[in-house]
């Protein structure tokens, strides 16, 4: 039981006995969201080095298969808004990202972001494949190469995706594995020898690298280095999106200038 505060008779001055008095504080950085897939191992750590200062990041999970087909993608559509609700109530969200490339480009943009705005307050939404697009038009690439780590029918519905948005992929490779444990597994040696072997494939304006799950990020500065040319993974557009719609990061920021801070 809490006491009431009295003051010393000696002094007069108040003191508290029982529950100690608090007070608040007015937090002011931007808040961003964040919906894993429970078979990712990368995003959540990616996403935590890119957030500056001025945001802070919460993250849900959504229930996802542990093998990556169109059929385990589609089906995380009926989960959104329950995995959106689960973040803390009473936040609004300046920004919500679905940590997905491959489930966005299944579901579409416009149903993730109805989904999750049905269970969670959010100025903006976005996905990795929207932030692929907008990362795309900032850098004013319309001809990408593509490297992706999944089966061909996921593969190819990314591409159509992209192709309809007006990016094509003249240049792709996949290490064509379904399975999320061992695309969390795949090392950066191997990411940046299939890297630069898709880039070889046609004269392209960036390179990406597909995947919320792909351990990429330490290899896209010294791979953009090397190729004279943009390289980004999904963590990193995914979080330079996030980040410009919150308005953490000014518009005039590419994804790559992301990574002098990433620690």
């Amino acid at each position: 039981m809490a006491h009431r505060p009295r003051t010393r008779p000696d002094t007069g001055a108040w003191i508290v006995t029982g529950a100690f008095p608090y007070a608040l504080t007015d937090d002011r950085r931007r808040t961003l969201g964040l919906i894993v897939l429970q078979s990712d191992e990368t995003v959540e750590e990616d996403l935590h080095r890119l957030c500056t200062p001025a945001a802070r990041l919460l993250v849900s999970r959504v229930p996802s298969g542990t093998e990556v087909t169109t059929d385990t993608l589609a089906e995380m559509e009926r989960h959104l808004t329950t995995a959106a609700g689960l973040f803390p109530r009473g936040l609004a969200f300046d920004a919500v990202g679905y940590a997905c490339t491959s489930g966005s480009a299944v579901i579409g943009a416009e149903t993730v972001a109805r989904n999750i705005r049905h269970g969670v307050p959010a100025d903006a939404v976005t996905t990795p494949v929207t932030a692929l697009v907008a990362a795309c038009r900032h850098a004013g690439a319309g001809r990408i190469a593509l490297l992706s780590p999944y089966v061909a029918d996921v593969s190819d519905r990314l591409r159509a995706v992209l192709r309809g948005a007006g990016i094509d992929t003249p240049a792709f490779g996949s290490f064509d594995e379904a399975n999320e444990a061992r695309v969390a597994r795949i090392d950066a040696p191997s990411i940046d020898a299939a890297a630069r072997a898709v880039a070889a494939q046609a004269p392209v304006d960036a390179v990406f690298l597909s995947c919320t799950n792909l351990r990429a990020l330490d290899v896209l500065a010294p791979l953009a280095s090397a190729l004279d040319c943009p390289v980004w993974s999904s963590n990193l557009v995914l979080g330079w999106d996030l980040m410009r719609q919150a308005g953490v990061i000014p518009e005039t920021t590419s994804p790559l200038d992301l990574l002098t801070g990433a620690g």
